[in-house]
């Protein structure tokens, strides 16, 4: 996951000042030694990793310790409230256009993931309700245009292309395209290099001059470390971009371009791309990815992809549950489906305060879930309705049927009655999930 090294780094240089009732000069500058080469490591720009020292450590020298806060505590809100302002403070929303349609105008070095972050950025607008086109102009690259195709295709999006004809034209035909047929929202897949050229930046400039695109989102790719950077000042140079989207976010990166992408530009990171599903985009929201990288979670993300996964018909099946007991297997099916389409299980769990350090070691494939639904589907109806009627023999024979032993059906048979008993109590808390999810309380 990204930022896995330098989050288990920041935690173990907090962890010396547990303790501590008062910070001194000596224990900040020992606590910043540490926090500043696991910056550097991650691959956060110098500068930025200089200023953000001297911002903490004078924030952090003589502060008194708050009654409900220990030393590590009181470095830790510092830390996450600075980490907070570095990557933008807030999260920032795309504008859109008094007139339609909204042009949004993708650009970036090839190989950055451009061609399908447009096609996550259409199927996302398109769950918002709008209308999306996309719009090929990228001429140069072989095969570009019928990727985008096969990206439309499978977000159900419309593309509009012309070939290889001057990709300022075609651009503006697409304009004038999406108001002809009452597309909203028309996002232009712009052409890449290998670098930055002045070859490339002219074409986008006379892009930009002919369309006037509302917005001009620069996609980057995370696990370039510090050259995405370097990439990002150069096209705001050059083009005056609005803002960043940060693509391969979840894989095995340093996470140095999210951390200095903001301080270097002054533009805000707008979209993270979290996998390689169509639907793996998140918008980047500074205060929960500083959380994440303190190992403090990110409960708001998790509660907002389970309310996306529950779909009307099935929110509306569980409103209709009296109470756990009325839980069935099936249910419990459902719901490990519904995890599924909550994206990757270590990426979810990582959410979890506390959680993402310790899965550092450990591996959690995405078929952790087989075993189960099989012992499930090896059941009969009736048995899935009323889950008490399971006796050792039936026990015996779901395990054959599922090609597993009695025992992992007792597992699941045991886990399946926690959350039965879990499920009450946690439902019912003021606040809690079930009143994120508009969801009746149980009686």
């Amino acid at each position: 996951m990204a930022f896995e090294g330098l989050s288990d780094k920041l935690q173990r240089a907090f962890k010396k000042l547990t303790g501590k009732g008062k910070l001194n000069e000596q224990n900040i500058k020992d606590a910043m030694r540490e926090v500043r080469m696991a910056l550097l490591e991650a691959d956060v720009n110098y500068v930025v990793v200089k200023d953000f020292i001297k911002r903490v450590t004078e924030r952090c020298v003589g502060t008194e310790i708050l009654s409900s806060l220990n030393a590590g505590q009181q470095v830790v809100k510092i830390v996450n409230e600075e980490l907070t302002q570095l990557m933008g403070g807030a999260n920032a929303r795309l504008t859109w256009s008094s007139s339609l349609p909204t042009v949004y105008m993708l650009c970036g070095l090839q190989g950055s993931g451009k061609t399908t972050m447009a096609g996550k950025l259409a199927n996302y607008l398109q769950k918002q309700g709008k209308k999306p086109l996309l719009a090929a102009c990228d001429i140069y690259r072989p095969a570009a245009i019928k990727q985008l195709q096969v990206v439309g295709e499978r977000v159900k999006v419309p593309v509009f292309e012309r070939g290889t004809q001057d990709p300022v034209k075609t651009s503006q035909e697409a304009v004038e395209h999406a108001r002809y047929y009452g597309n909203d929202v028309l996002i232009l897949d712009t052409a890449g290099r290998l670098h930055v050229d002045e070859t490339l930046m002219d074409e986008l400039a006379r892009i930009k001059a002919a369309v006037k695109p509302q917005e001009i989102l620069l996609v980057v790719d995370a696990m370039t470390g510090q050259d995405a950077v370097n990439v990002a000042s150069a096209f705001n140079d050059k083009l005056s971009i609005d803002g960043v989207i940060i693509t391969k976010l979840d894989g095995d990166t340093r996470g140095g371009a999210a951390l200095s992408v903001r301080a270097v530009t002054g533009k805000p990171i707008k979209f993270a791309g979290t996998g390689e599903k169509m639907d793996a985009i998140e918008p980047f929201h500074p205060d929960r990815m500083a959380s994440r990288i303190l190992g403090m979670g990110d409960v708001l993300t998790l509660i907002e992809k389970a309310t996306e996964a529950m779909e009307q018909q099935e929110a509306a099946k569980q409103s209709r549950l009296k109470g756990p007991e009325d839980l069935s297997l099936d249910d419990f099916l459902e719901q490990m489906q519904q995890l599924k389409k909550m994206g990757p299980l270590q990426n979810i769990l990582g959410m979890l305060p506390g959680v993402g350090s310790k899965l550092k070691d450990i591996e959690i494939s995405d078929d952790a879930m087989k075993k189960p639904e099989a012992i499930i589907r090896s059941m009969t109806p009736k048995e899935r309705r009323k889950p008490d009627i399971l006796n050792a023999s039936r026990r015996k024979r779901i395990a054959a049927g599922a090609g597993v032993t009695v025992q992992d059906v007792n597992q699941l048979m045991r886990q399946f009655d926690q959350m039965r008993r879990m499920m009450k109590q946690m439902m019912n808390t003021k606040g809690g999930l079930r009143g994120r999810m508009k969801m009746p309380p149980f009686r």
